[in-house]
């Protein structure tokens, strides 16, 4: 168990290149950069794969710059302590720009006219005349007027759906598990399907922003293609794996589906007349990578400094204002009277309670309690250890 002061030299480990506004949060009086320790307090990573990796004691925090944490060992991470955290939202502004980009661009056969054009090359004066012959079979439609689906109303989602109407398009959104905060932002004329059936059944152009999940896996079937207007065009820049690959060559061939926009290329993908494959662009923006790292690197420095959890993936989201006294910080099995065993265990050092915060996810919980004045230095490790000697607890600091 370790102790924790804010003049503690904090070591930071980045897996991946780190945007350098983002490794600027954590001013080098209490921060050390170095990518070769073995026991740092934190990781900074962005794709890194860390399945295979070994964590030290020490590790307090994983923060990826980005939404998704699938090369992250979650269960791992939870069972020793260690908080993850991810940034949604931070790259939320890149995703949309390139979905109406690609709403758009594949509605007028820009992706296919731009190709053919380039094949005119060496026709000399000719490709003025050839231009003018050819570009008839590149004929598009405007999006004006036209019904967009937007599958999930997080961040992106929210974002793609307002801008869109923007854009004079009618909007239909689906989204069961809606936060209130997304809510707040969405505007009041985006139309609400209360099924995907409904959604399905009335749009032109359909977009996807739901996490990959058991329920969500294949969700774009045969079944729910059937269902479909003709010539649907459908935008993927969530995760390959939502569409079902095989019916979905069928519903292009068929006419079904008229084009598939997706960022996530395979060898399937690119063998399918009618799919446009982007090379996993969405978020690759100068803007994104740093909004990104800021954010991670922010919530990595919060969580060291004062125990406050925002924006994880295995840990429940606490806060309490922090006033500089000292903070116990404790991980522990979601179990009865844990909390009553904290608070017995520091009263009995003749300490008093000034305020605490207790939130649960899961099987585990999260714990923190301001003690109201000033802690002798050899109490603090007497303390941890004796917190540490409660049945379930996982990890406890002393901040």
């Amino acid at each position: 168990m370790s102790t924790t002061t804010l003049n503690d030299v904090k070591t930071i480990k980045t897996l991946n290149a780190i945007a350098e506004n983002g490794l600027k949060v954590l001013n080098q009086d209490q921060y050390k950069i170095d990518n070769d320790s073995q026991n740092p307090d934190a990781i900074l990573v962005r794709s890194y794969n860390m399945h295979e990796m070994e964590f030290d004691k020490n590790l307090k925090a994983i923060a990826r710059a980005g939404a998704g944490v699938n090369n992250i060992p979650v269960e791992k991470c939870t069972e020793q302590g260690i908080v993850v955290f991810n940034t949604p939202g931070a790259n939320a502004n890149a995703v949309k720009e390139l979905v109406l980009t690609c709403l758009m661009a594949s509605s007028r056969n820009l992706f296919a006219g731009v190709a053919w054009t380039k094949t005119l090359e060496d026709q000399g004066d000719q490709v003025p005349k050839l231009v003018e012959a050819g570009k008839k079979a590149f004929v598009g439609k405007e999006i004006k007027g036209k019904t967009l689906g937007v599958i999930g109303l997080g961040a992106i989602g929210a974002l793609v759906a307002n801008d869109a109407l923007d854009l004079d398009m009618d909007v239909i959104g689906y989204d069961p598990f809606i936060s209130v905060d997304t809510a707040w932002n969405l505007s009041r004329n985006v139309q609400r399907a209360m099924t995907l059936e409904q959604l399905y059944a009335n749009c032109d152009y359909i977009t996807v922003h739901v996490p990959l999940t058991n329920d969500t896996k294949g969700m774009f079937n045969k079944d729910t293609f059937a269902i479909m207007k003709d010539g649907v065009t459908i935008l993927n820049f969530s995760r390959g794996e939502l569409v079902n690959e095989i019916d979905m060559a069928v519903a292009l061939e068929e006419g079904k589906v008229s084009k598939y926009v997706t960022d996530f290329p395979n060898e399937n993908v690119l063998k399918m007349e009618g799919c446009i494959a982007i090379p996993h662009l969405g978020a690759s923006t100068g803007e994104s990578e740093e909004n990104c790292a800021i954010m991670a690197a922010k919530q990595v420095k919060d969580y060291l400094e004062t125990g406050n959890i925002k924006n994880s993936v295995n840990f429940p989201n606490a806060s309490l204002e922090y006033t500089g006294k000292r903070r116990v910080a404790a991980f522990h099995k979601n179990v009865p009277n844990m909390v009553g065993q904290l608070t017995t265990a520091i009263s009995n050092y003749n300490l008093n309670i000034a305020d605490m915060v207790n939130r649960s996810r899961g099987n585990y919980a999260y714990t923190m309690i301001d003690i109201d004045e000033k802690i002798n230095g050899d109490v603090v490790p007497a303390l941890e250890q004796k917190i540490s000697e409660i049945e379930g607890i996982v990890t406890i600091r002393v901040i």
